[in-house]
């Protein structure tokens, strides 16, 4: 479900599934963000109540894991920062026929500090990010590209997320044609109410988990140069999350592993 061009949650129901009653889809941001409070809040009471929901991932697995994955990269330095990847495999689950979840969580810590985030905005916004050496393209620059597929797609590549000022964000389908929106990335909404940096510090600290057709699936969850519990903490707000998803929680995960870039995988489940 999107909001602002941003996936907020799972499939078109979850909110409905989650929230046990109907809901108004909010039409603010300032709803959005509260509609995602309430959402949270259920999920986290869930968690209390329901033994299916409780990690099955111990403090010291967690722990004994995160610092194998720190010191083997300490034991092989990179000429590059490693990143961190939870990888997951499930189980009981039909790509085919049951629905696909998808949903966003912002974590405490930056998962991949070097994350490319392009601005598509305004004036205001294009002379704010060009202060802050932030990729930014403005209307014309992506009239230029003329809703060619083999373009859209090559900006699609070149950077990780895109924010979108308001008054750009409701052309980005005319501009563009759907290509961001099929590539996973259509814009957020950047507002002139708020900080650019912070903004995009968000973006960088959101990782999405999606699944497609196959029962296996990975996402980015820190990098080696984090201390044992930051990644930790990162790891287990996750998990828990990912597990939230699920639809019959714990009893759909077959395993869990983390490893580095380069490094071997350590199995957390």
């Amino acid at each position: 479900m999107e909001f602002f061009g941003n996936t907020m949650c799972g499939p078109q129901n979850y909110m409905k599934d989650i929230l046990k009653e109907d809901y108004h889809e909010p039409m603010t941001e300032i709803e959005v963000k509260e509609l995602f409070k309430k959402l949270v809040h259920v999920i986290c009471i869930d968690y209390l109540r329901h033994p299916a929901m409780r990690s099955k991932v111990s403090r010291d697995t967690l722990y004994e894991c995160v610092n194998a994955v720190l010191q083997s990269s300490k034991d092989k330095k990179r000429n590059f920062l490693e990143t961190v990847e939870l990888q997951i495999g499930l189980k009981n689950y039909d790509p085919q026929k049951d629905k696909r979840f998808s949903g966003t969580v912002k974590l405490k810590y930056i998962p991949r500090p070097k994350m490319q985030v392009c601005v598509l905005g305004d004036q205001q916004h294009c002379d704010e990010a060009k202060q802050l050496e932030v990729p930014c393209m403005d209307a014309e620059a992506l009239k230029k590209l003329n809703k060619n597929k083999k373009l859209v797609k090559k900006l699609a590549k070149k950077y990780d997320a895109f924010l979108a000022s308001e008054s750009l964000i409701k052309q980005i389908p005319r501009l563009l044609g759907p290509g961001l929106n099929k590539a996973g990335k259509f814009p957020g909404l950047l507002s002139h109410q708020e900080s650019m940096t912070q903004k995009i510090d968000e973006v960088k600290a959101t990782i999405k988990f999606q699944m497609k057709k196959v029962l296996c699936l990975s996402v980015a969850v820190g990098h080696v140069d984090m201390t044992p519990d930051e990644l930790a903490q990162n790891v287990h707000l996750s998990i828990n999350f990912l597990v939230s998803l699920l639809k019959k929680h714990w009893q759909n995960v077959r395993s869990l592993h983390m490893k580095s870039t380069m490094g071997p995988p350590q199995r957390l489940y």
